[in-house]
């Protein structure tokens, strides 16, 4: 059994693997609650002849998601010297995930998008070994996932590589006419939830009335904190979260949460198992150690003093860029998915001759790298995944950049 007092001790380091351009210049030493090294042992990212970046856009999987804290790293580095069995550690690490969520159970998953077809595939074959070997054949089964027109995305394909297939309805009346004996799962996505007719707890209410099982996709619903107890309390059967993101987990992990009877037929299709969908969904003992401790972390941190981080973060930016004749700023949240102070920056290209997508070009490929979001008519920023102080080389650059075209 792991002792936690001693996983969480320094037992092991992990050396940094690449610099964080723009360190040098602030004269830090602090990612977080990460001691950065004064001299690393060896740049690998500069070794490959790759260029590392500012992260002004959030936290997306092609830029590698968010930094860990050094706690997380420890956590891995204990992990990787040691053996346990797989089963054990995730049965004591969800037992642990889930008194601390307050729900019947939970694992740690190959990220959100393993979360759903782990899920997904529990519901199809319940607790039944010979079906869970019959997967993505499903020919004759209750195989059909119900959802809202305006939740489809791309990520469904996490439903259907499993076996499901999807059925799109507009409002409840049509959710209640599409139900049949087929019906497996109504699933719904957070992040779109202004896109749909059918709210949270009417979603909660029409899958216990049918006694069908609901799952929620909250991805990027970190921040705000409350979102992990919110909606196994509403009454859904299932929710999912990226690990990788607000919670600065490892990038590839994620949190499967929810009524004991899924999570257990879920973990059917998981690793040490072979003859499994889920076989190749492997989770290593590192990043179920990792993905604790980023949770405990995360529960434990002063959400409203980083709040008022973030604010203060983007005023700078802001104000800087508002600096220069034609500029004009708006300061937003998102209400669900990536809810963080956020910044759009647009101007007068009569005043300031340069294109949006041209001003996020040279941030990209200045010195240092700074990446944003945007379009053809603003550029966007976040601060919630930069070093504490690097958002005033955001600032200074982009302020650079603007003025030396007006």
């Amino acid at each position: 059994m792991i002792n936690r007092r001693k996983l969480l001790k320094t037992l092991a380091t992990v050396p940094f693997v690449g610099s964080f351009i723009g360190l040098q210049e602030l004269g830090a030493k602090n990612i977080g609650t990460n001691t950065v090294a004064a001299k690393l042992e060896r740049d690998f990212f500069k070794e490959l002849g790759l260029r590392t970046f500012i992260n002004a856009a959030g936290t997306y999987t092609s830029m590698t998601g968010s930094l860990m804290p050094e706690e997380v790293t420890q956590a891995i580095s204990y992990g990787a010297s040691e053996y346990v069995n797989l089963d054990d550690l995730q049965d004591k690490v969800g037992e642990r995930i889930a008194e601390l969520l307050s729900c019947e159970y939970a694992t740690v998953t190959s990220g959100c998008f393993g979360a759903m077809s782990i899920a997904m595939a529990g519901v199809l074959c319940g607790d039944d070994p010979k079906k869970v070997k019959q997967l993505p054949r499903t020919e004759g089964w209750a195989n059909e996932v119900i959802i809202q027109e305006g939740h489809q995305i791309g990520y469904a394909q996490a439903l259907t590589n499993v076996g499901a297939k999807v059925v799109l309805v507009k409002t409840a009346k049509e959710l209640e006419k599409a139900i049949s004996k087929k019906t497996a799962l109504l699933w719904y996505l957070n992040a779109n939830t202004e896109n749909g007719a059918i709210r949270w707890e009417e979603f909660v209410a029409l899958g216990k009335k049918h006694n069908i099982p609901t799952f929620i996709d909250c991805a990027a619903d970190v921040p705000p904190v409350s979102n992990l107890f919110r909606f196994t309390k509403m009454g859904f059967d299932m929710v999912a979260f990226s690990g990788g993101k607000g919670l600065r987990g490892p990038q590839s992990a994620g949190l499967l949460l929810g009524k004991r009877k899924y999570i257990e037929a879920a973990r059917m299709h998981t690793p040490p198992r072979g003859e499994t969908i889920g076989r190749g969904m492997k989770v290593n003992k590192e990043e179920v150690l990792g993905m604790l401790v980023a949770l405990e972390m995360y529960l434990q941190k002063d959400h409203d003093k980083e709040w008022k981080l973030w604010e203060d973060q983007i005023d700078l930016i802001s104000n800087s860029a508002k600096s220069v004749a034609g500029v004009s700023t708006e300061i937003h949240v998102p209400k669900h998915a990536n809810h963080v102070p956020s910044l759009r920056i647009r101007w007068d290209q009569n005043k300031v001759k340069i294109t949006p997508n041209e001003a996020r070009k040279q941030l990209r490929e200045g010195h240092p790298s700074i990446q944003t979001v945007g379009n053809n008519e603003s550029i966007g920023i976040t601060t919630w995944m930069m070093v504490p102080g690097q958002e005033r080389i955001v600032a200074k650059r982009l302020q650079e950049i603007l003025k030396s075209a007006t």
